[in-house]
């Protein structure tokens, strides 16, 4: 098949029609196409755009690519969610075992942390023994049996995203709203559930930093789910400070055992419930909220969604000790705190050079090849807004480089910023893009 014709229609503004783009993702999942017209394709859907229509067939034709789940026949109702990336975000290793433990099933795609933003599969590799690999079937068997399953996109699954996205980060061509959508989206379809909600992160630690523009991705995303007859909902959240205390794989997962204890830092603990009640909303639509929150609040603290979360680990080879100092996770061998360097309030530090420094610290990668260090992590000992002298202990660094370890202290020393008075609140709810449209959100309000 050759590609110039889609490139110059889509170059000169026109649609592409189904049958060029099924045949160009089959053409591609044969790995019959070469990347240099690949690339050009892609440059001119980024400048061109494609219509609802075409971003549908795409998406479509992406998942259709590889094996797809089905779920039919399952006693519990089938949801999701997915995020868009943040510094600090370890909400799937709580939101799928809380929905879990709240009677839905959640068969989870996940991915690896490339750039400031952490992967959820990077985390889970913390865990020794665990295995994200899981077989088509052996997947099938432990979401009937569990309820709940985080795995890797393998090559047998939406096989045509894998070659496409290798091609949109090194051409500069991310940032593509339809390709976004068909990239997230193909991926849930070939997982299965019938129930989608996107945390969709806005601010300067996530790749979006504008909410009109954040606006404009949740509505593609939503619109394409519901073609899809996916139930689909879009909570908007502040990504402007590292989402709870802690930024790194393993540190990540204590924090993340510590929510699904029924403790954990607040805006952890209230964007967990938020996600599974939103998954419960859609999932189970006969219920009002009041009922299923509380159920939510109840599988937390009585630690059912810990229970769930144990469960699944051991499931996929993973070993936790909970009477062992730090759940038995690897320990980094260098650790040094850093200081504040006067009186002040602790201000919230800025997520996105948290986040490039947990990566020059060897938490993340700067290129798909990069390996990461399990054990490397910044914990911030202290809430925004402490009081704290000069010479206080703001927080630590953790690795098992010494001299990276050493740089991040005194990076972070630069970082922290203390101010007279705390900032105002400014609340990690933006907005929730539901069947009603857009509106403000609150948690708790019945």
């Amino acid at each position: 098949m050759s590609l110039l014709p889609l490139i110059l229609a889509k170059r000169d503004g026109r649609a592409l029609s189904a049958e060029q783009i099924d045949g160009f993702v089959a053409a591609l999942s044969r790995d019959e196409l070469p990347d240099y017209q690949i690339s050009a394709l892609l440059m001119a859907i980024f400048f061109r755009g494609m219509s609802r229509e075409e971003t549908v067939t795409l998406t479509r034709a992406m998942a259709e690519s590889g094996e797809m789940h089905d779920w039919d026949g399952l006693s519990r109702p089938t949801a999701d969610k997915h995020s868009t990336g943040g510094v600090g975000d370890k909400l799937s290793l709580i939101v799928a075992p809380l929905a879990a433990a709240v009677g839905l099933a959640v068969p989870m795609l996940s991915g690896r942390g490339l750039g400031f933003t952490g992967g959820t599969l990077d985390k889970l590799d913390a865990i020794p023994g665990w295995d994200g690999t899981l077989g088509h079937a052996a997947f099938e068997r432990q979401i009937r049996e569990l309820g709940c399953a985080i795995i890797g996109q393998s090559e047998a699954i939406a096989p045509a995203d894998r070659r496409l996205y290798a091609l949109r980060d090194v051409t500069g061509c991310v940032e593509s709203l339809p390709l976004i959508v068909s990239s997230i989206l193909s991926k849930k379809l070939a997982a299965g559930p019938r129930s989608l909600v996107i945390d969709l992160k806005v601010g300067r630690g996530a790749f979006m930093t504008e909410l009109h523009r954040a606006r404009e991705l949740g509505l593609a995303l939503r619109e394409t789910a519901l073609a899809f007859g996916r139930r689909s909902s879009v909570l908007f959240t502040r990504m402007d400070a590292p989402l709870g205390r802690v930024v790194g794989n393993g540190p990540e997962v204590e924090e993340a055992l510590d929510v699904l204890a029924g403790k954990g830092p607040a805006d952890v603990r209230d964007l967990s419930r938020a996600l599974t009640l939103e998954m419960a909303v859609l999932a189970r639509e006969d219920e009002d909220r009041p009922a299923l929150l509380r159920e939510i609040d109840a599988a937390l603290d009585g630690e059912q969604a810990l229970e769930t979360f144990l469960a699944m680990v051991a499931a996929q080879g993973g070993r936790l000790d909970r009477d062992a100092p730090g759940w038995g996770l690897p320990v980094a061998p260098h650790r040094l705190g850093f200081r504040a360097r006067r009186d002040g309030v602790l201000l919230p530090p800025d997520a996105r050079r948290v986040g490039e420094l947990a990566v020059a610290l060897g938490a993340g990668r700067s290129v798909a090849t990069d390996g990461v260090d399990p054990t490397a992590g910044i914990r911030f000992g202290q809430a925004w807004g402490a009081a704290l002298r000069r010479g206080d202990e703001v927080g630590v660094v953790e690795g098992r480089d010494r001299a990276r370890v050493e740089r991040a202290a005194a990076a972070l020393e630069e970082i922290v910023t203390l101010g007279e008075e705390p900032t105002g609140e400014t609340g990690l709810f933006l907005g929730l893009l539901d069947e009603q449209g857009f509106h403000p959100y609150a948690l708790d309000e019945d």
